[in-house]
């Protein structure tokens, strides 16, 4: 490589970078062009990837956590090989083009998650290092090592400042995750400019505390003194993960906006850029490379070569241990077994026929028994509420390291010794929710994860970049109510539900008894592009008969018709309920039954599901012409699209009282319900 080669290639990022930004008028230029030397150190050196496969399973992960940044992204993608041509990139930010503003998983080749929300793509990154450290330690064999990749994320200040970004670093340490390396752009200028006056963190020693190795301050703009220390960080020997903190300009190149707030977050300008290019020596047009930076970047053979290699190794693995070989190419696909099918027929008839009376999140470690022990892929947690959630099971021993930061074998109720698959999170909501999407963006596990339903707040944007993302993961709520009684309005959900419904493409579920629910856990499984949030009591709710199973899955179905309580006559009116109100709303047909007043009782579980269905089998279910009263224990809004006459909710807090009081004052009686059906029919 020539001596200006590094140069050369770090310039045509900062050009396209800024040629991009100026011709959208809008964007991100001074991240890019003070990032540049950083991608060519890491991107020119020592990254693992495929240009012509950007699926490789072997390939290192590399996450763009300052995602707004994202024309380096772009631009590397570009000059090292991927499918996306000079037109996308002059289309950046353009209405359907490849090149969106932040970068997003599933839209361009080689994107590895979305990031813009700061901090979340270092929180994605540990999730992958960790799935790569558990897959290693499952799959790989003496003489056989086709799990081996490194995780590297580059992020800024504002990541840094981001709470999650201690949640999700204090776990890297504790995880011991050795090939995860992180490079800080540290340039000390944020939206609002120097960040001395609002960020005084001592970065080196907080992350030191946290278990992690760290190196520098190096200068960022030597892309050689960049690359050793990757090549420092690849050999530690200690497992502990690293920072790289590196010290640079944003805007570098630019005579004026360097070092400024203003190369931030607008575009530099026509002038400005026409100095910038001067400054740089770059004589070339806009959008236009020369051929020595493109045979510089390219990467597409040295992936092939990389690509080709592992595929011998894996042959050979395969020739070794085929069962193995096969379970990990099925699980890296995403695919369920064959048997799925047929275990969660079974699941679901089991927990029909025993009829339990429990809370619904006990009837979720019912199912969650079944369907851990049929998929070693499922990977569960809890941010420190296993008790409470209900989240582990026999199958699913605790993730455990030890001195040496290598994964402890733990004997399963079978006395099978495998890897921790139930994960002690800590008091960390965000911080677990965006790892289970670092988690399931790498491949290999579906992860779930438990909290109080009101602590989905604090997950909520992991929740969405899921639903954005359209990523399988799984997300346990329990406490899901005023059920929840004596600890009071700050752990009682009351507009939690109708929130999560908002979010679209997040499945959303609030089952009444044990079918219910192992039907909800068999959905979610299988939703293969889309999380699910499961809503779970604390109290025990009764089993609800019911004589088809099959219709549970569609969302909502008629759970009791006039003629179960004696009445011959077509329903007057149609309850609909969820969850624990859906044995209230029984109870209340039968005080109405008594009145001769016929109705129709409608379960129903996920509104969201419900809501995709054909036209006809929603009218089938809730019939035209017949006045509808919803019951929930939450807040009244989002029931009014379904035509209601009432709500029986609450749209207020709740208060510090056993559960049984809480449903008498807040009106959730039988009586109650039967009282506001008599008074929509004016009986």
């Amino acid at each position: 490589m020539a001596d200006n080669t590094p140069s050369l290639m770090a310039n045509s990022i900062r050009a396209l970078a800024m040629d991009a930004v100026q011709q959208a008028n809008s964007g991100h230029p001074g991240a890019p062009m003070g990032m540049a030397d950083m991608a060519v150190a890491l991107w020119g050196s020592h990254l693992k990837h495929s240009p012509h496969n950007p699926n490789w399973f072997d390939r290192d992960r590399f996450v763009l956590s300052n995602g707004h940044g994202s024309m380096i992204l772009y631009a590397l993608l570009h000059l090292t090989g991927y499918t996306l041509p000079m037109g996308e990139l002059k289309n950046f930010r353009q209405l359907h083009s490849k090149t969106p503003g932040h970068p997003e998983f599933g839209y361009t080749p080689g994107v590895e998650t979305t990031t813009g929300p700061l901090g979340q793509g270092l929180t994605n990154a540990v999730g992958m290092a960790l799935a790569e450290k558990l897959l290693a330690k499952e799959f790989n064999r003496d003489g056989h090592t086709v799990v081996d990749h490194h995780t590297y994320v580059f992020m800024g200040d504002g990541c840094l400042m981001e709470g999650i970004s201690h949640e999700a670093s204090a776990l890297a340490g504790a995880w011991r995750l050795g090939k995860l390396i992180a490079l800080y752009d540290d340039n000390g200028i944020s939206i609002d400019g120097k960040v001395a006056p609002w960020f005084v963190d001592n970065t080196a020693l907080r992350f030191t505390a946290y278990g992690w190795n760290v190196i520098g301050p190096i200068d960022g703009h030597d892309s050689a003194a960049v690359a050793a220390a990757i090549a420092e960080a690849k050999k530690s020997t200690d497992n502990k993960p690293t920072l790289i903190i590196c010290k640079t300009h944003i805007g570098k190149g630019s005579p004026n906006r360097a070092n400024t707030a203003k190369a931030h977050g607008e575009p530099l300008g026509a002038e400005e850029i026409r100095l910038t290019r001067e400054a740089l020596d770059w004589p070339h047009a806009p959008f236009h490379i020369p051929k020595e930076s493109y045979d510089a970047w390219d990467a597409k053979a040295k992936g092939l070569a990389a690509e080709s290699a592992w595929d011998a190794t894996f042959a050979a693995y395969k020739a070794a241990h085929p069962a193995l070989a096969a379970e990990l190419t099925r699980r890296m696909q995403g695919e369920l077994p064959k048997s799925f099918s047929q275990l969660a027929v079974d699941t679901v008839i089991g927990a029909h026929t025993q009829a339990e009376t429990v809370a619904s999140r006990k009837a979720s470690q019912l199912a969650l028994e079944a369907f851990t022990a049929g998929l070693p892929e499922m990977l569960g947690g809890s941010a420190d509420l296993t008790g409470s959630n209900l989240t582990n099971t026999r199958s699913t021993p605790s993730l455990r390291f030890d001195l040496n930061g290598e994964v402890v074998l733990t004997p399963n109720a079978e006395g099978v010794s495998a890897g921790g698959r139930h994960i002690n999170y800590g008091v960390r909501e965000f911080g677990m929710a965006a790892i289970m999407n670092g988690v399931a963006l790498h491949g290999g596990f579906i992860p779930y994860g438990g909290t109080f339903l009101t602590f989905s707040d604090y997950s909520r944007n992991a929740i969405r970049m899921a639903a954005l993302m359209k990523i399988r993961v799984i997300h346990v709520f329990t406490h899901d109510s005023i059920g929840l009684g004596e600890d009071g309005p700050t752990h009682q959900s009351i507009e939690h539900a109708a929130s999560l419904r908002l979010i679209p493409n997040l499945d959303v579920w609030r089952p009444a008894d044990t079918a219910e629910t192992t039907v909800a856990w068999a959905v979610a499984l299988q939703n293969k592009a889309k999380p699910t949030a499961l809503l779970l009591s604390r109290h025990n709710l009764p089993y609800a008969p019911k004589t088809d199973l099959g219709e549970i899955s569609k969302g909502a179905y008629i759970l009791a018709e006039p003629a179960e309580v004696g009445l011959n006559k077509k329903a007057q009116a149609v309850i609909i309920a969820t969850g624990s109100e859906v044995t209230i709303a029984l109870k209340a047909q039968q005080l109405l039954a008594e009145r001769k007043i016929a109705v129709r009782v409608v379960s129903m579980p996920s509104n969201t599901t419900f809501d995709k269905q054909k036209s006809s089998y929603k009218s089938e279910v809730l019939p035209e012409g017949i006045p509808r009263i919803a019951v929930e224990m939450g807040v009244t809004d989002g029931w009014w699209k379904y035509g209601c006459a009432a709500v029986v909710g609450i749209d207020a807090y709740g208060e510090s009282a056993p559960a049984p009081v809480l449903f008498k004052h807040f009106g959730f009686t039988p009586e109650n319900v039967a009282d506001t059906v008599r008074k929509v029919l004016k009986k």
